[in-house]
């Protein structure tokens, strides 16, 4: 039986990266992300055909996610992995920062992860699934200009680990991934030769490949990544 992944903010980076690893593994998987047409691209560009789903969905909507754990369930009939990975990030000083950026990193990296997790979690424990998020090293690393993306990405790591004692005795397995620098679109950054040092979106696919694969009776439920070296 072919398991079903579904990936919040899968159209480029991270998200695109763990979708094209888990195809390429037989897994299938619906993608979403705020912009329709660019879920659309990042599935045609993925390929694997009928393996591949696209979905609308602004992970601060809750009724966006509601609608699409419906969606997986009637095209593939069932859902049993979750990757919360949606996020953005804006970087300013606690004075510089306005209400409108603090409240979109808020609900996007930290209630979107809560609205993920909810509207699915009947399913994960019907099907005894995996939830993993995707937070940050920022998670549990403050810096300047941060106050808002750390506050979010704290708040990942402390829901995720919360959740994973609520869920574990359902046999609903949860891991919240830590990662460092990766090589990705993030904060407008455009990937180049120069980010050769940084994880790359494709190793980040292979470590949940991996994490998938470990025998049940194990649970790495927080993990953290960074590159070997600092460029």
């Amino acid at each position: 039986m072919q398991k079903v992944v579904y990936i919040t903010g899968g159209t480029k980076g991270i998200g695109k990266g763990v979708a094209k690893a888990l195809l390429d593994n037989g897994y299938k998987v619906a993608v979403s992300g705020r912009n329709i047409e660019a879920v659309k691209e990042a599935i045609q560009d993925l390929g694997h055909g009928d393996n591949i789903l696209a979905i609308q969905s602004d992970v601060r909507n809750y009724s966006d996610e509601e609608s699409a754990v419906a969606q997986i369930v009637e095209k593939f009939g069932r859902l049993d992995i979750v990757i919360a990975n949606a996020g953005v990030g804006i970087f300013s000083s606690v004075e510089d920062m306005s209400l409108e950026d603090w409240n979109t990193m808020i609900d996007t990296n930290l209630t979107g992860v809560f609205h993920t997790l909810k509207a699915s979690v009947k399913q994960l424990k019907q099907n005894k699934g995996y939830y993993i998020s995707i937070a940050s090293l920022a998670g549990i690393n403050f810096f300047a200009n941060g106050s808002g993306y750390n506050a979010s990405k704290f708040g990942v790591v402390g829901f995720t680990q919360a959740a994973m004692l609520d869920l574990r005795n359902a046999d609903v397995k949860v891991t919240t991934i830590l990662p460092g620098s990766v090589s990705t679109n993030f904060n407008n950054h455009e990937p180049s030769d120069a980010d050769h040092w940084k994880i790359q979106p494709e190793d980040m696919g292979q470590m949940v490949v991996d994490i998938l694969a470990m025998n049940p009776r194990v649970l790495p439920s927080k993990i953290e990544v960074r590159p070997t070296k600092v460029n």
